[in-house]
C-alpha cells in the first residue's frame, strides 16, 4: 500500500477543498467517504456536523452534480447493505457516514477520506478511518476538517500529516498527551 497524503484543512480552505474533491471524483473516477462525528444534530454542540444534516447540505448545495449516499448506525441492516452495495458498485460517488465504516469496509476505488470535526476523534480512530482508502494503486488522500483553532488541537491532528504508521502515531500521541495515571484522575 502506498502512503495516503493527509492534510489538516483550516476553515478558510473548506470551499477549495470541496472543489478539489469534485475534481478528483470527476477526473480520476475515485470515490469519497465523508465522515461526521454524529448521526443527528446536537443541541449543545451546534458547530459539530451531523451526518443527516451534512448529507442534505452536500446534496443540495455543495455536490448537486454528484451521487451521494448516507450511512449510519441507526439504519436497518438491509438499508445499510443497500447503500454499501451501491457504493461498492460505483452507483454513488460520495458516501456520507458516521464512523460505522471504520473497520471492515473494502472499497478499492475509494481514494478520498474526508473527516468532519476531526478533533472529536482519537488519532487511532483517524488512522483506522484513513485506512479505508488507499486500497488500490491509485493515489489516495485524507482531509481532516476542523473548525477548532486551538494550537494543541492542530498539533495533534498534524501528527496524522507526518506519520502513516500506527505505532509512530501512537508514540507521538503519547508524547503529546502523556501516559496518564494508574491511580488518579488523569487518563
Amino acid at each position: 500500500r502506498q502512503k495516503i497524503k493527509t492534510w489538516v484543512v483550516p476553515p478558510q480552505k473548506r470551499q477549495s477543498a470541496y472543489e478539489w474533491v469534485r475534481k478528483q471524483i470527476k477526473d480520476n473516477g475515485g470515490q469519497a467517504f465523508i465522515i461526521c462525528p454524529f448521526i443527528e444534530a446536537s443541541e449543545t454542540l451546534q458547530s459539530v456536523r451531523a451526518a443527516k444534516v451534512e448529507y442534505e447540505n452536500l446534496v443540495k448545495k455543495i455536490f448537486p452534480d454528484l451521487r451521494l449516499g448516507l450511512l449510519h448506525g441507526k439504519m436497518k441492516s438491509q438499508e445499510k447493505e443497500t447503500v454499501m452495495t451501491k457504493f461498492r458498485g460505483r452507483k454513488l460517488d460520495i458516501l456520507v457516514s458516521t464512523p460505522v465504516v471504520e473497520v471492515g469496509i473494502d472499497i478499492p476505488q475509494a481514494t478520498i477520506m474526508l473527516v468532519e470535526g476531526a478533533e472529536r476523534f482519537g488519532l487511532s480512530q483517524l488512522h483506522q478511518l484513513r485506512g479505508r482508502v488507499g486500497r488500490s494503486d491509485k493515489e489516495s488522500y485524507c482531509l481532516l476538517f476542523t473548525e477548532n483553532t486551538d494550537q494543541r488541537t492542530i498539533d495533534r491532528l498534524k501528527i496524522m500529516e507526518k506519520f502513516n504508521i500506527g505505532i509512530k502515531i501512537a508514540e507521538n500521541d503519547l508524547k503529546l498527551r502523556g501516559p496518564g495515571q494508574m491511580y488518579g484522575l488523569r487518563q
